[in-house]
């Protein structure tokens, strides 16, 4: 196909100049490599009113220019304006002034006034030419475009600071869940029930706590999956994904195996956490211990969902560190609304359950233990920080003596109401009566020999045998 004779014609187009940019790196208000010239205007026109235009097609093209620009030069005329014409319809223009080109006396090139990095001259190409050039510059760009990477690094982090001073406990996460491992089907442990049942252990969990009065949320759940040996009847019993026939076989297994050269000898698992958070927050009540108290004033429990709780407290007595800290009057507020007063942590070390068992037990805290770290508290006359689970952010001020000003993690926000999953209160409902001390809550008291059964919280394989404590630990 013949080219069209008006892109044969000359024309004067800019050249980026090598050694101070690259076309690439410019924007689309710069001058760049194959822009065709269409005005010069010389002079701002302040000094005298001086001030030379020229226009397309320039007399004798880039020798023509270039003793424009000698003139100017020696007339101390540096300023220029250039408009450039991209296609046929795209403008830009540059404010620069006129410089001599390194190494030459005679011959001038453009610095922009706005950049000082960029510099160009004036050079003869054909329109065609220039338009070739335009063209694969966009396709450069396109194509830079597809090659460009982002690049990833590491930075360092003060952890050991930000987890000090970052977080209301210290070197603690306010992140509450509890895992729930499959149920064993059989003695052996050779089958479990599938990922259904275990949700719904999950959700039994839940519920129950809820309605016995511990002011938890829901706040998520998921599967983990846990890699486990297994083999023998186990390895038989399990599925196999061999193929993606057999993909849909595992959606509701809760464990499955895989087959190398020897057999099926690796396991997975797919346990469920379940997520929750308190009502309110944790909120941290400090108790200090004087020289002559015999007693903490009160006495803990624990749920059946193996939570640990304030189940009783010393009335009429107002010199009990209980009394002292407010902890008395946050538990008759929590009789009052029917909730429980969850001990979440002791010393900041939290005593929430956190595990169930492939046989059902459920992995908590035992009561005895609880109640020996108290009673040494008092003995060593060191101060007890206690956090317990709020309900209601106004009980936050109302608690006197030592008790701290804030919830020790930030609020929860409410749920809509598709995963508030708090039963209403009802008949049934299990309520932490002033009264009610259960056959595993311990009294933080002196006596006359208080003789304590340790619980036997967890799997059948953590046993423990019976003892007594001397007077001088409680």
């Amino acid at each position: 196909m013949p080219m069209d004779r008006t892109q044969s014609i000359t024309v004067l187009s800019i050249e980026c100049l090598k050694g101070s940019c690259k076309a690439d790196e410019w924007t689309g208000d710069m001058l760049e490599t194959g822009d065709i010239v269409e005005k010069i205007k010389i002079g701002s026109g302040s000094r005298s009113g001086y001030a030379e235009s020229y226009t397309s097609p320039f007399k004798n093209g880039k020798s023509g220019v270039q003793k424009i620009l000698h003139n100017a030069f020696k007339d101390k005329q540096t300023s220029i304006l250039v408009r450039v014409r991209r296609g046929s319809d795209e403008f830009v223009e540059l404010q620069a002034c006129i410089v001599p080109e390194p190494g030459s006396k005679k011959q001038y090139a453009l610095r922009s006034i706005d950049d000082p990095n960029y510099a160009v001259r004036f050079s003869d190409k054909t329109e065609a030419q220039c338009l070739e050039m335009q063209a694969s510059r966009s396709s450069r760009m396109v194509s830079a475009l597809t090659r460009a990477k982002l690049e990833d690094g590491y930075v360092s982090y003060p952890w050991g600071r930000r987890m000090h001073e970052a977080l209301s406990v210290p070197n603690s996460s306010c992140f509450l869940s509890v895992l729930l491992l499959p149920k064993a089907s059989d003695q052996v442990a050779s089958r479990y029930n599938d990922l259904e049942d275990t949700l719904a252990r999950a959700n039994v969990w839940l519920n129950a706590s809820q309605a016995s009065g511990v002011p938890i949320v829901f706040m998520n759940i998921q599967t983990e999956s846990l890699l486990t040996k297994i083999s023998g009847e186990t390895a038989s019993s399990t599925v196999s994904a061999g193929s993606f026939s057999d993909l849909s076989n595992l959606v509701n297994a809760s464990l499955y195996g895989f087959e190398d050269y020897h057999g099926v000898d690796i396991g997975v698992v797919r346990a469920v956490r379940l997520w929750y958070a308190p009502l309110v927050g944790e909120f941290a009540i400090e108790m200090k211990i004087k020289e002559d108290d015999s007693k903490l004033g009160f006495a803990i429990s624990r749920t059946d969902e193996g939570f640990i709780y304030i189940s009783s407290v010393m009335d009429g007595n107002e010199n009990v560190p209980s009394s002292r800290s407010g902890l008395n009057d946050l538990y008759k507020e929590a009789v009052r609304a029917s909730k429980r007063l969850v001990l979440s942590r002791i010393s900041n070390e939290k005593v929430l359950p956190w595990m169930v068992s492939s046989t059902g037990a459920i992995r908590c805290y035992d009561t005895v233990s609880l109640s020996q770290k108290l009673s040494l508290h008092r003995h060593a006359k060191v101060p007890i920080l206690l956090h317990v689970f709020l309900w209601d952010q106004t009980l936050a001020s109302m608690s006197g003596g030592s008790t701290r000003s804030r919830t020790a993690t930030p609020s929860v926000l409410p749920l809509p109401p598709e995963v508030q999953l708090t039963r209403p209160r009802n008949d049934n409902q299990i309520l932490p009566l002033p009264s009610e001390i259960s056959n595993d809550s311990e009294g933080i008291n002196d006596g006359p020999e208080l003789r304590l059964e340790r619980d036997t919280a967890g799997d059948a394989s953590f046993r423990f045998h019976d003892f007594s404590l001397p007077n001088n630990w409680v």
